[in-house]
């Protein structure tokens, strides 16, 4: 009887792992709705909206709940976004992990990094700022800004500049606070305008 139940919870235990799996083809087919702000592949043309093409999976995911969340308290909780929460709020958990998977399927296109803020953007993003209490960027999302899936941290590579400095900013007020542990917001609070202008612009260069 023991071997018997044994072997059943195994069979439950695959079987909800497949169901909890993202797929790509059907996230292709509901992605059609996305494609207006992100572009057909997740390259978003448009500045202020994020590229997502090569984004960790889990970190869509993430996203993706947390703005249905955040649809859900008011904005309370998760992460608050006008359009994103409407977009988000009639997703199934299903849903969500297609598309995670599709976009995560994507390959990203890189952007440039104007020469004036390649010195002092490798500096402050690989040594942070020892006297201002910053810690170096390269911690976490690597020496290229590919992030690390498992941990939770995103791939920021090649991101549009006016995206990145609209989030930091958010980090740094507190708009945005689904960060983990409140890492980004102890960070992005001791960052100035300058040093999120020469961040965001090193990044975009970076892949």
């Amino acid at each position: 009887m023991k071997r018997i139940l044994f072997l059943l919870s195994l069979s439950i235990g695959v079987s909800h792992t497949a169901i909890a799996q993202g797929d790509p083809e059907a996230g292709k087919a509901a992605s059609a709705v996305c494609a207006a702000c992100h572009g057909t592949d997740g390259n978003s043309a448009i500045p202020m909206n994020p590229k997502i093409a090569g984004q960790h999976e889990k970190y869509i995911l993430k996203q993706l709940q947390e703005f249905k969340l955040a649809s859900q308290t008011g904005g309370e909780e998760g992460r608050n976004n006008a359009v994103m929460n409407g977009m988000a709020a009639p997703l199934s958990d299903q849903q969500m992990r297609d598309l995670a998977a599709y976009y995560a399927s994507q390959d990203a296109k890189g952007g440039s990094t104007p020469e004036q803020y390649i010195a002092p953007g490798e500096a402050l993003y690989r040594g942070g700022d020892e006297e201002r209490g910053i810690a170096a960027c390269v911690a976490c999302h690597g020496p290229t800004g590919n992030g690390q899936s498992l941990s939770g941290f995103p791939d920021i590579s090649g991101q549009h500049v006016e995206y990145t400095v609209t989030q930091l900013k958010a980090f740094r007020s507190g708009a945005r606070h689904n960060d983990m542990n409140g890492m980004m917001r102890d960070i992005a609070m001791k960052l100035t305008d300058e040093d999120i202008e020469v961040l965001a612009n090193y990044l975009a260069g970076l892949y």
